[in-house]
């Protein structure tokens, strides 16, 4: 805000000014000038009575270097793609720009500024509303705001999850005046939604077979040593299964080797349809799978083995040339307090399914 303010005579205006100025914000003032077109910026600080000499020298700018810069940073600010909201250290909206009105869907009965459509010169109460209606978690979200607002000299960098399934993130600092002085806050939001989208994508390609959808072997392993760690640390029991398809060569050269990825894929359906949400169906080879059963013991996990080994081999698949059916070979083999490493045990599930193939197929075998 600018004062009111008596001019001396005209050769000495730029030594006698009186400018109070409350709060500057991105230059958001209209600037004073005389018919001779020389603006006083600023840079200037109040003054006691407007004989008194400045002691700091004022900033002079032509009228058209000053619209200049004002249309640079007008185009500047709605040009950008992130949200930016602009606060005073009273809690008044000072700026924002379109961007910002998009991101949180701000509806036009909370765009109540001295502006049109804008929020500018009200309290920046309904916009901090707005956004509580639409972030996941209110409570944190709230608390951080008000722990900036308490805490001027904090900055703050993080993601905002959103109820419609965005994702937001949020830079936000203070804005300090060249004598230190605290003038408020600026928020930065950008929609992250298809960054994040494309991560987890990216995510889920690096940890799961694609022919399958089924977790890949290094996953699997990934998993396996998290739980051996748990299984450790509270004393728990951890076992693993591992199958393989029988003759599953003969599949691919009889019937072709899409005839022989539907097999895979049906023994995944199958099987995944028997597991817990905690276990990890994996495929750790080309018709080799592994199942990791956390907090289950050698009996549990050879009873499910058996089940699994014969719904499998009762199950029909419909081929163009008729029905045929699989059979799978298992092994199964739980955590010893001596294993060393999930591979010490994943080892004896291998030595058991290798003899469960030796000994005819279609059979479970358990290493203890």
């Amino acid at each position: 805000m600018i004062n009111d303010f008596a001019w001396p005579d005209s050769a000495q205006k730029a030594q006698h000014v009186q400018w109070k100025i409350d709060s500057v914000l991105f230059d958001r003032f209209l600037p004073q000038r005389d018919a001779s077109g020389i603006e006083f910026r600023a840079s200037v600080r109040p003054m006691k009575n407007h004989t008194q000499q400045l002691d700091i020298p004022t900033k002079l700018v032509s009228v058209s270097d000053y619209e200049l810069q004002s249309s640079l940073i007008k185009a500047i600010n709605e040009a950008s793609p992130d949200g930016i909201l602009v606060v005073n250290d009273q809690g008044i909206v000072v700026s924002h720009n379109h961007r910002f009105v998009e991101i949180w869907r701000v509806p036009d009965y909370r765009l109540r500024g001295t502006e049109p459509d804008s929020a500018i010169g009200a309290r920046d109460d309904p916009l901090l509303a707005n956004a509580l209606e639409r972030v996941k978690d209110e409570q944190a979200f709230l608390a951080r705001v008000q722990e900036l607002y308490d805490n001027p000299h904090l900055d703050d960098h993080c993601e905002i999850e959103l109820k419609d399934g965005r994702t937001l993130e949020r830079h936000s600092t203070m804005l300090v005046s060249d004598e230190g002085k605290n003038l408020g806050r600026v928020w930065f939001f950008r929609d992250i939604t298809s960054q994040k989208q494309t991560e987890a994508a990216l995510k889920e390609l690096a940890r799961h077979d694609p022919l399958t959808g089924m977790a890949n072997r290094r996953y699997f392993f990934e998993r396996a040593n998290q739980e051996l760690a748990r299984t450790k640390r509270h004393s728990t029991t951890l076992s693993i299964v591992e199958l393989d398809i029988d003759h599953f060569k003969q599949i691919n050269d009889q019937y072709g080797h899409a005839v022989g990825d539907e097999v895979l894929k049906s023994l995944c359906i199958v099987s995944q349809r028997m597991l817990r949400e905690a276990d990890v169906f994996a495929r750790i080879g080309g018709e080799e799978f592994a199942v990791l059963l956390p907090d289950t013991n050698l009996d549990g996990a050879a009873c499910l083995a058996e089940r699994l080994r014969k719904t499998i081999a009762n199950r029909k698949l419909s081929l163009n040339s008729g029905e045929f059916n699989c059979t799978i070979s298992v092994g199964v083999a739980t955590l010893k307090s001596t294993d060393t490493s999930i591979e010490d045990c994943l080892l004896r599930a291998d030595s058991a399914l290798y003899r469960a193939k030796h000994n005819g197929r279609n059979r479970v075998e358990i290493e203890t």
